[in-house]
C-alpha cells in the first residue's frame, strides 16, 4: 500500500490495518518519530491498556433503529464527536501533509487542528474550508506567539488550543538513538526559525533541540489569563490531567479542557488519559467541555470516552497512519471507520445517540 492506493484503503477494515500499512510505507526513523513515546514508553503503552480495561454494561430492548453519531463540539454541530488532533510536520509522511489531512477532515465534517509546527502555513490550511482550530505552543518569543494568534484569527480559525504540557520535548529514546533530524523539505512553516532541526546532533534528536530553543518553559496561569484577554476565539487548554488544573482553567475562562498526556510523548509515567478523565469530568461539571486525547484507536474507544463523560475526542496518530498509507484517501478512511465503528458500538450498547452514551454503565476489572 502506498500513496493514493485507494483500492488498498478500501480493504482497511480497522485503524490497525492502516497502522500496518503506514509502518510498511515510512522510513524506519520517520516511523519511530510518529509511533514512539518518551522514556520506556510506559505511558504510551498505558494509554492503550487503560482503554482496553473499560468495559460496558449494555442495555437491551431499546429502540436504536435511528441511532446517530451526531453531536456538538464547542457548541457547533458535528456528525461525530471527533476532532483531528494537532500533529507537527505532516509532510514527513506525505507530500501534501496537512493539506491532505485537512481536506479529509473537511469532507468528514469534523474540526482539523493545525499545529504551531505544521509543515504547511495556517493560511493554506484554512483556505481548504471546513472547521479549523489552531494549536498554539507558548514560544520564548512572546511577540511571535501573539503574531501567530492574530494570523490564526485573520485566517479564519474558529478556536485556539493552547498546549501546556511541553516546556520542552520529552526524551524520546527512539529519536535519540536514530539521531533524528528533519529532511530539508520539511519545515515549521508558521514560524521564523533556523535550521537546527535539520542538522544531525550526536546522541540526541535534532527536533528536540530545535523545540527546546523555541518553546517557553516559563508559561504560567497568568500567561493563560493574558491569552484569554488577547483573543475572542474559543479557547481550549490541552495537556490537563489533574482535576485541580481543570478547575483553575475554568477560572481563567477556557471553553474546553483536553485531557491528554501528549500520547505518551512527554512525562513517561504520567497517568493514562482515560484514567484521568472521570476525575476531571466530575470536577468540571457544566463549567466547560472536556475532550479526551491520547490512545483513541476505534469507535469503541470514542464510546468509552463518552461513557466516562467526555464531550468528544481528539485523534492524532491514526490520521498520520492514513496519510502515510494513502494521502487524503487514507486520512478520510480513518475518519469514516471511526464514525462507522461508533455507530455500531452505540447501537449494540443500547444507545440511540451520543447523549444517551453518557448514561452507559462501565466496568473496570480489579
Amino acid at each position: 500500500m502506498g500513496y493514493g492506493d485507494e483500492v488498498a484503503v478500501d480493504r482497511a477494515h480497522c485503524l490497525a490495518d492502516l497502522e500496518r500499512a503506514a509502518a510498511e510505507t515510512l522510513p524506519s526513523d520517520v516511523w519511530d518519530f510518529v509511533a514512539g513515546g518518551s522514556g520506556a514508553e510506559t505511558t504510551l503503552d498505558a494509554n492503550r491498556s487503560a482503554l482496553d480495561r473499560v468495559f460496558f454494561v449494555p442495555r437491551v430492548l431499546r429502540d436504536v433503529s435511528r441511532c446517530t453519531t451526531a453531536s456538538t463540539l464547542l457548541g457547533r454541530p458535528v456528525p461525530v464527536p471527533v476532532a483531528v488532533a494537532p500533529v507537527a510536520y505532516q509532510q514527513l509522511v506525505h507530500p501534501d501533509g496537512e493539506k491532505a489531512a485537512a481536506r479529509a477532515a473537511e469532507a468528514a465534517g469534523v474540526p482539523f487542528t493545525a499545529s504551531t509546527l505544521s509543515s504547511v502555513p495556517i493560511e493554506e490550511i484554512t483556505a481548504i474550508g471546513g472547521t479549523v482550530w489552531f494549536q498554539l505552543y507558548p514560544l520564548r518569543d512572546a511577540a511571535q506567539s501573539l503574531r501567530l494568534v492574530r494570523r490564526a484569527e485573520d485566517a479564519g480559525c474558529e478556536a485556539l488550543m493552547l498546549t501546556v504540557d511541553v516546556p520542552w520535548m520529552g526524551r524520546r529514546l527512539r529519536d535519540v538513538r536514530n539521531r533524528f533530524a528533519l529532511p530539508d523539505h520539511v519545515r515549521a512553516a508558521n514560524i521564523s526559525t533556523g535550521s537546527t532541526a535539520h542538522r544531525r546532533h550526536a546522541d540526541t534528536s535534532s527536533v528536540a533541540v530545535h523545540t527546546g530553543e523555541l518553546l517557553s518553559a516559563a508559561t504560567t496561569w497568568s500567561s493563560l489569563a493574558a491569552l484569554r484577554k488577547q483573543t475572542r476565539l474559543p479557547l481550549l487548554l490541552k495537556g490537563v490531567l489533574a482535576a485541580e488544573d481543570a478547575l483553575r482553567a475554568i477560572e481563567c475562562g477556557v471553553d474546553a479542557v483536553v485531557v491528554s498526556n501528549h500520547g505518551g510523548r512527554q512525562l513517561d509515567g504520567a497517568i493514562a488519559s482515560i484514567d484521568a478523565l472521570p476525575e476531571v469530568v466530575a470536577a468540571v461539571g457544566d463549567g466547560c467541555d472536556v475532550l479526551l486525547d491520547s490512545g483513541i484507536r476505534s469507535g469503541t474507544d470514542v464510546l468509552r470516552a463518552l461513557a466516562l463523560g467526555a464531550s468528544g475526542v481528539l485523534v492524532g496518530r491514526p490520521l498520520v497512519w492514513g496519510l502515510a498509507a494513502a494521502g487524503e484517501a487514507g486520512a478520510r478512511r480513518v475518519l469514516d471507520l471511526l464514525a462507522d465503528e461508533l455507530r455500531d458500538a452505540l447501537g449494540l450498547s443500547g444507545c440511540d445517540g451520543v447523549a444517551t452514551a453518557r448514561q452507559i454503565r462501565t466496568f473496570v476489572p480489579a
